[in-house]
């Protein structure tokens, strides 16, 4: 059942190619401007920067690229339609686990953005001059933990939205809750500017929250920002919160259906 819900879903998704060119001309937009900020940073004192700048390309150019795994402004309207508007009875009445379906619609439509969106930013950025390019790994181990990390990290970040989407019980409006947490998670997860540029003291702890588990760490592992133990120990890092997450998330939604109301004809 859940891989029929993946597959319709993806595949649903990729007829909004319109909205993907229009999404990739934004994106090397914004990719190009935010390594040109930083390179005019970097040019006058490239020691005080705590990653090199090769680093900083990567990271930015894989951000754009797969922006569609990461973004936690990303909101499924059917979800919050059908708990607003009350056809949640219909999805109540299907014989799936409604976490389930949920968590697999979501990722199957940020999957399809992204595999719509990805490949003409990754070709720009392997074939643009230096010191703008972005070059491949340095071993296929960094590649594969890359892969890993990121198929970890679009689990937490849809693990973390429907947090988001199961606070909809109660509460009259979204707009509120999803504004602050949407803009908090994308800056603690390193949108803005990635995790080491963070002061000592705030970095160690935003480390720990769950938002690092996003895309702060599939993008500092194939940068090579981080590497070795600490590469490891951030995967585990990510394997915990997913796991609290998906539990967390669990238990809310079935506290909050015991108690759903759905008024009308």
């Amino acid at each position: 059942m859940y891989l029929a819900v993946f597959r319709i879903r993806f595949i649903n998704a990729l007829q909004y190619r319109a909205a993907a060119l229009a999404g990739i001309s934004t994106q090397f937009a914004w990719g190009f401007m935010e390594i040109f900020a930083f390179s005019a940073f970097y040019r006058s004192n490239p020691a005080a920067f705590p990653m090199e700048f090769s680093h900083m390309v990567a990271y930015i150019w894989l951000q754009q690229a797969f922006l569609a795994l990461f973004m936690m402004w990303f909101w499924e309207n059917d979800i919050a339609s059908a708990i607003s508007e009350g056809a949640i009875a219909y999805e109540m009445a299907r014989p799936m686990d409604l976490y389930g379906k949920w968590f697999i619609q979501s990722a199957a439509n940020r999957l399809a953005r992204a595999a719509l969106r990805c490949m003409p930013i990754l070709l720009v950025a392997f074939i643009i001059p230096e010191p703008y390019r972005m070059s491949l790994p340095s071993d296929i181990r960094i590649f594969l933990l890359f892969i890993l990390s990121a198929g970890l990290s679009l689990c937490v970040v849809v693990a973390f939205s429907m947090l988001l989407y199961i606070s909809l019980f109660y509460t009259l409006s979204p707009m509120g809750i999803r504004t602050i947490v949407t803009v908090l998670a994308d800056f603690l997860a390193g949108g803005t500017v990635p995790l080491p540029f963070f002061p000592d003291g705030f970095r160690q702890i935003a480390e720990l929250l769950p938002f690092a588990a996003m895309q702060n760490m599939p993008l500092r592992v194939y940068s090579g920002n981080i590497a070795g133990l600490d590469a490891l120990r951030g995967v585990a890092l990510q394997v915990s919160w997913l796991a609290a997450l998906l539990l967390i998330g669990h238990l809310t939604l079935s506290r909050a259906l015991k108690k759903v109301i759905v008024q009308g004809g």
